[in-house]
């Protein structure tokens, strides 16, 4: 079978449900992380926003080269191959109108789709259909959490009209206490076992985007935790589709 993940950043997929693509490709399965967020920034100076980010990450400069680095290392672990689109992470993206960033803060980023990139979802749309083959199984983020660029995907991927996959976006979901909405009655559940082999490959994969870690946890080993007890009680990975 040919697996396509739906990645809004570089860090998604491996976060979500990197032990279950590890053991997809140990049974022979050829699978893709498409991250769609992977673009470089316009040039000239970022925004403050950006650059407080960039603090944090530790990263002095080419942000975007660092983190397409750090994929193809995570990508490697989980033995899946790295596809990159070139829209821009938002918080890299402009106004067209008046060339201000449409996101200066972590706000910014969880509010809702603004009506000016609208048109930003037609374009992927266009993207991920040309991309695709036409027999795949497509994953895509549910967009838990509401972070603008997940929100981007999924809408985009539903538009295509066709079978979808959804995996919870983690470690958003911890934030919503393992809720998922009203998304029982509307998709199918489905849990694929992850061995202790694949579990360590997902905490490997995850601690591959180094620049990433301070995001969410104070260091690896409380990621690694934050994972572990993740995966406990069913030992694998639920994800859903749509009936």
């Amino acid at each position: 079978m040919k697996w396509i993940y739906l990645s809004p950043h570089f860090d998604d997929v491996a976060f979500s449900c990197g032990g279950l693509v590890w053991e997809q490709t140990q049974s022979g399965n050829e699978v893709s992380i498409l991250t769609v967020c992977a673009g470089e920034p316009s040039p000239g100076p970022i925004s403050q926003y950006a650059q407080s980010l960039h603090n944090r990450w530790g990263v002095v400069q080419d942000a975007a080269l660092v983190r397409r680095v750090e994929n193809q290392n995570s990508c490697q672990i989980l033995g899946a191959k790295m596809v990159n689109f070139s829209i821009p992470d938002a918080i890299y993206r402009r106004s067209a109108i008046n060339d201000t960033y449409l996101y200066r803060s972590d706000s910014d980023l969880f509010s809702a789709f603004p009506a000016e990139e609208i048109q930003l979802i037609e374009y992927l749309k266009k993207e991920l259909g040309n991309a695709l083959p036409q027999s795949c199984e497509l994953v895509s983020p549910l967009a838990l959490g509401g972070h603008v660029d997940h929100h981007l995907v999924r809408t985009a991927a539903e538009a295509l009209d066709r079978p979808i996959w959804y995996y919870a976006d983690f470690p958003y979901l911890l934030d919503l206490n393992g809720e998922t909405g009203d998304i029982e009655g509307k998709l199918k559940h489905k849990c694929f076992s992850i061995s202790e082999r694949g579990l360590k490959a997902w905490k490997d994969s995850i601690a591959a985007h180094s620049s990433q870690i301070s995001t969410f946890w104070n260091g690896v080993d409380q990621m690694r935790a934050a994972i572990q007890a993740y995966w406990e009680p069913l030992q694998g990975l639920g994800i859903w589709y749509s009936q």
